[in-house]
């Protein structure tokens, strides 16, 4: 999946709908190691919907992540880096090996921590635990 890297709260809702128990949790977790998934914007362009129109959206604890996409004025497209098997990829030097080819710019600050995000759909009525990682999940129990 696809996830927007937004610099802050505010910005989620020009990307998704988000509800009062969403914005709520939301704003309780991030910035952290969360994947929330929303019902798209309709200005979503729809190449970046998922099947069930929705959107991945981050505000991660990382600082260089939401200081770019706070000076770029909008949110940077982002995904796990993973190989054919699905195992995903945690260290830059490794990617840069692997993708160098593909890759137009990388911006590495050192190995990440070996977690992904935990990503939970907050796009129905109740919400869904998807993957569990890093983020701390108890809110949601």
């Amino acid at each position: 999946m696809l996830s927007f890297i937004c610099s802050d709260l505010k910005d989620i809702s020009h990307y998704a709908k988000v509800s009062n128990y969403a914005y709520k949790a939301m704003k309780k977790l991030i910035p952290g190691p969360y994947t929330f998934v929303l019902t798209a914007a309709k200005d979503v362009p729809k190449k970046l919907w998922t099947k069930r129109k929705t959107v991945g959206i981050r505000v991660p604890d990382h600082e260089i992540a939401r200081t770019l996409a706070a000076e770029l004025g909008h949110p940077i497209i982002s995904t796990s880096v993973t190989n054919r098997k699905g195992d995903i990829y945690f260290d830059p030097s490794e990617i840069r090996t692997v993708f160098d080819h593909l890759v137009d710019l990388m911006l590495a600050d050192g190995a990440l921590s070996g977690q992904t995000s935990s990503i939970v759909d907050l796009s129905g009525d109740e919400p869904e635990i998807i993957r569990e990682g890093a983020g701390d999940l108890s809110y949601f129990m």
